[in-house]
């Protein structure tokens, strides 16, 4: 285990841990930041079954008391009648303002429970152990929870950061290689947002990652979560620079909406298309080079990403450009997108006009 990484927010601050094997130590990490003996773990039912044992039996080795509530796997999940479900399951616990819960799980677990936490009593802490590559580098980092509305993909949550995040390299070896490959779309956004060698070390080295070496699969963590802490320690809540981890995420989220924000389109897959034709609309205001748009779409293609929408299904421009509109970086009626002036320098770009997105869509569609 490396030194951890810190995400300095004054009060609340916390580190971030990365290893391998972590799981087994998780009673000894979260003990001393507890405010009880107590804590409620959220999962779901895939990762239950492959990791809860083995944190229990952590906890249980530490002295601390516990509960679990398992939830059903998929983005479906992240929605107003679970998390009413969750929230009742919760407090037939009888919990006290100082229990903490752990959310052990994907992207979909760390929201839904990071929310819950957030209005459970008027808040309790949480702590974050994420098990999936993305959302070790990307959603268990920066305190941003929630779930999904019918208009549009985490329109409603709160920011409320975890006391503690533990990444055990070792869940990411048991990922079926499309749950990797999702993951590793948020990997590379750090390289085109802000870090060109970094993105040139991933064009060398991303395989190994994907064959199991769990040097690799450490440094790729370790960096996209520092990448992110710098980041989200200068912007908290998202008012200025923090919103440059948006590149590729307002059309990967109106692409995932089309799609029901089902197993037919994950969300890091949705976000390679979506990072490949905001470059597209960046190199169309002159901001970037040809060169740049290609090399991002053939090292996404290379490691097995799609690139094009077309590769999904059949969309229609308006309806993803209506969706557009619905996303929380919309401002006073403008379309907001995270533009890049090359590989590794974004730029937030608010005065999008539809037109621009219509001839873009319509070339990618056809």
């Amino acid at each position: 285990m490396n030194a951890p990484l810190h995400v300095a927010l004054g009060s609340r601050s916390y580190d971030i841990v990365i290893g391998d094997g972590l799981l087994a130590q998780a009673g000894s990490l979260v003990a001393p930041l507890l405010r009880s003996r107590r804590v409620i773990i959220v999962s779901d039912d895939m990762v239950a079954e492959l990791y809860l044992e083995t944190l229990q039996a952590s906890l249980e080795g530490a002295g601390l008391r516990h509960e679990s509530i398992v939830l059903p796997h998929g983005e479906q999940t992240k929605r107003f009648a679970v998390l009413e479900e969750l929230l009742d399951r919760l407090l037939a616990f009888t919990p006290d303002r100082k229990v903490t819960l752990i959310a052990l799980g994907g992207g979909v677990i760390g929201d839904i429970t990071g929310f819950a936490a957030s209005i459970l009593l008027r808040g309790v802490d949480f702590i974050q152990i994420p098990t999936t590559l993305l959302a070790q580098v990307d959603s268990s980092v920066g305190g941003k929870t929630g779930i999904n509305a019918r208009q549009g993909k985490n329109l409603i949550g709160s920011f409320y950061q975890p006391r503690l995040v533990i990444a055990d390299i070792a869940t990411l070896l048991t990922l079926p290689r499309r749950e990797l490959l999702a993951g590793y779309a948020e990997v590379v956004k750090y390289g085109v947002i802000r870090d060109p060698q970094f993105f040139g070390w991933l064009e060398q080295e991303a395989e190994s990652a994907f064959a199991g070496d769990k040097k690799a699969l450490s440094h790729i963590v370790r960096e996209s979560c520092k990448a992110k802490a710098a980041i989200v320690a200068s912007d908290e809540r998202e008012s200025g620079i923090r919103a440059v981890l948006n590149f590729g995420h307002t059309l990967g989220h109106a692409l995932e909406a089309e799609t029901g924000f089902s197993d037919a389109l994950l969300h890091g897959e949705a976000v390679a298309i979506g990072m490949v034709l905001a470059m597209r609309l960046s190199m169309m205001r002159g901001l970037c080079r040809e060169q740049d748009c290609e090399r991002l779409e053939a090292h996404l293609e290379k490691v097995g990403l799609r690139t094009s929408p077309r590769a999904i299904g059949k969309f229609d421009t308006a309806r993803l450009i209506e969706h557009c509109t619905h996303d929380k970086k919309a401002s006073d009626g403008g379309l907001t997108f995270i533009l890049a002036e090359g590989i590794g320098k974004a730029i937030i770009a608010q005065d999008i006009q539809r037109k621009e997105l219509e001839k873009l869509l319509d070339k990618a569609l056809l």
